[in-house]
C-alpha cells in the first residue's frame, strides 16, 4: 500500500473546469482509505471545485472542515501556493471529451487518456456513494447505491480492458473491442455524468459563484498569473515555487522549453510518426532544450545522432530541416527514413516522450528540504525512461551502474516500478538528489546542439 499522499486535479464537465484535491489510496491503522476535497450534508456526499488553483489554495490555507483534514500531509498541503496545487497534465480529466476520443484510432494516447477518466469517475463514485452497505435483509431496490451507471459501465469488458494498454486494441478484435467501448460510452456516458454532477459543487465550498469558472477553452492558466492571483487572494506563494507561462489553448512543450504546439497539431502529427515507427523526443536539461528522434531497433534505442552523440535541434522545423539534408547519422539506414526525409508533417513530440531531466532534480531539492508526503515515486518514471534510452545509445556505463539495484537510485526507480505511488522521504531525497545529478550530467555530456 502506498504511503500517503495528495493530488491536485482538474475536472471538466458542462463546458466547465474545476480544480480540487484527491488523496489517493492509502492505508491507516489496517484500513484502507481514499478520499476527495469534500464535505457530507444531509447523506449527500460533495467534492468541492474551484474556478483557480488559487482559490483552490486559499480554501486550503483556511479551512479545515472537509474530508481531507485529518489526512497525514494535509498540513503542508495548507501551507502551498497555486503553482503547486496546479495539476499536471496526467490529473487533468475532461469528462466532455469522452466522446471525440472514443472516435478517435485506439493509440496509447486515445486509451490512456480514456482508461485515466473512467478510473477517475469510478473512484469518485466510490468514494462518494453514501448508500447502504451491503446487507442481507435489504432487498435489491435497496442494494442499489447511487452510481448504477457508473457500476454498470466499469462492468463492461470493453471497458475493462482499457487497463490493458493500447494492444489491446490492435487487429481486427481489437477494432471490435475499440467499437464496443464507443457504444458502451454512447448508452451509459451521459447517465454517469447526470449521476455525478449531482455531488459536483461548483461554489468551492461558499467560497465562489458558478459563474467564476472558466470555461473549458480557457481553462489553461498562465502560472505566472496564477502566482499573482495567489497572492491577491491570501498569503504569498511560499519560497522555492517556480511558475512556467503557458498560453491559453497552447501547450507548453516542457518546462525551460521555449516550444509549444497545440495539442490538436500534435495529435494529428502522431499519427505519421507512429507509422514510420520514429518518434520525435524532447530533451530538457540544465544547459538548454531540444528536440530529436528516436526510434527502437531490437528493442535497443536508436537516436538522430553518431557516434554516440544526440543531435538536438531549437525547433521542429530546425529539426525537419535538417532530416530533408544528406548529412550522416544512425537513423538514415532505418526503412522509413526516406519518408521522414519526404515529409511535411512537423515532428512535435508527444506528452509521452518529453524528458525534462531538470524537473526531477528540484523535486527531490523541494522534497529534501521539506515537502516530504506530497510527492510519489512517480516522479521517476518518465525521466527514468529516458536517462536509460539515452545511456543504452551512448553505451553510458556509470549511468547503468547507477541505475542498478546495488544503487539508492536503482533502487527508488524499482520501487517506482513497483509502488509508483509511494511518496519519497526528505531523507531518501537528499541521498537520491546528488546521483540523479550524475546521471543528468552524463547525459548532458552527450548532447549536440545543432544549429
Amino acid at each position: 500500500m502506498a504511503r500517503p499522499s495528495i493530488v491536485p486535479i482538474a475536472l471538466t464537465v458542462d463546458d466547465r473546469t474545476g480544480y480540487t484535491l484527491w488523496a489517493p489510496p492509502w492505508e491507516e491503522d489496517g484500513e484502507e482509505w481514499q478520499a476527495f476535497l469534500g464535505t457530507t450534508e444531509d447523506d449527500t456526499a460533495k467534492v468541492h471545485l474551484f474556478p483557480s488553483p488559487a482559490t483552490l489554495a486559499a480554501f486550503c490555507r483556511g479551512s479545515t472542515d472537509h474530508d481531507l483534514s485529518d489526512h497525514p500531509v494535509w498540513p503542508v498541503v495548507a501551507g502551498l501556493g497555486a503553482a503547486d496545487l496546479t495539476p499536471d497534465d496526467d490529473h487533468r480529466y475532461d469528462l466532455d471529451g469522452v466522446y471525440d476520443i472514443a472516435a478517435e484510432s485506439a493509440d496509447r494516447w486515445a486509451v490512456e487518456e480514456l482508461a485515466a477518466t473512467i478510473d477517475i469517475v469510478s473512484r469518485l463514485a466510490e468514494c462518494l456513494d453514501t448508500g447502504p452497505e451491503d446487507d442481507d435483509t435489504l432487498d435489491d431496490a435497496e442494494h442499489e447505491g447511487q452510481f448504477e451507471a457508473v457500476a454498470e459501465l466499469v462492468a463492461k469488458p470493453e471497458i475493462g480492458s482499457l487497463g490493458l494498454g493500447a494492444e489491446a486494441f490492435a487487429g481486427r478484435s481489437g477494432e471490435d473491442a475499440w467499437l464496443g467501448v464507443g457504444s458502451a460510452l454512447d448508452d451509459l456516458w451521459e447517465d454517469v455524468v447526470e449521476e455525478l454532477s449531482e455531488h459536483l459543487d461548483w461554489t468551492g465550498a461558499g467560497t465562489a459563484s458558478p459563474d467564476d469558472f472558466p470555461a473549458a477553452s480557457e481553462a489553461d492558466e498562465d502560472l505566472e498569473e496564477l502566482a499573482d492571483e495567489d497572492e491577491e487572494v491570501a498569503a504569498s506563494t511560499p519560497a522555492g515555487a517556480t511558475a512556467a507561462a503557458a498560453a491559453p489553448g497552447v501547450r507548453t512543450i516542457a518546462r525551460g522549453s521555449r516550444l509549444t504546439a497545440d495539442p490538436a497539431a500534435v495529435a494529428a502529427a502522431a499519427g505519421f510518426w507512429e507509422s514510420v515507427g520514429i518518434l520525435p523526443v524532447e530533451i530538457v536539461v540544465p544547459e538548454g532544450a531540444g528536440v530529436t528522434l528516436r526510434c527502437y531497433v531490437e528493442d535497443v534505442a536508436r537516436f538522430l545522432g553518431r557516434n554516440g552523440e544526440i543531435y538536438l535541434f531549437d525547433s521542429p522545423a530546425d529539426l525537419a530541416r535538417f532530416c530533408r539534408g544528406h548529412e550522416d547519422h544512425d537513423l538514415i539506414e532505418i526503412a522509413s527514413w526516406a519518408e521522414v526525409a519526404g515529409t511535411e508533417t512537423l515532428p512535435l513530440p508527444a506528452d509521452q516522450d518529453r524528458y525534462d531531466l531538470t524537473e526531477l532534480t528540484e523535486v527531490l531539492k523541494e522534497v529534501a528540504d521539506g515537502a516530504a508526503g506530497l510527492v510519489d515515486h512517480q516522479a521517476f518514471v518518465q525521466p527514468i525512461e529516458g536517462a536509460r534510452d539515452f545511456a543504452e545509445y551512448a553505451r553510458l556505463r556509470r549511468v547503468d551502474e547507477l541505475l542498478s539495484p546495488a544503487e539508492p537510485l536503482g533502487r527508488a526507480v524499482a520501487r517506482a516500478e513497483r509502488e509508483p505511488d509511494a511518496t519519497l522521504d526528505a531523507q531518501d531525497a537528499a541521498v537520491l538528489r546528488p546521483q540523479w545529478d550524475e546521471v543528468v550530467t552524463q547525459v548532458s555530456a552527450t548532447l549536440v546542439f545543432r544549429d
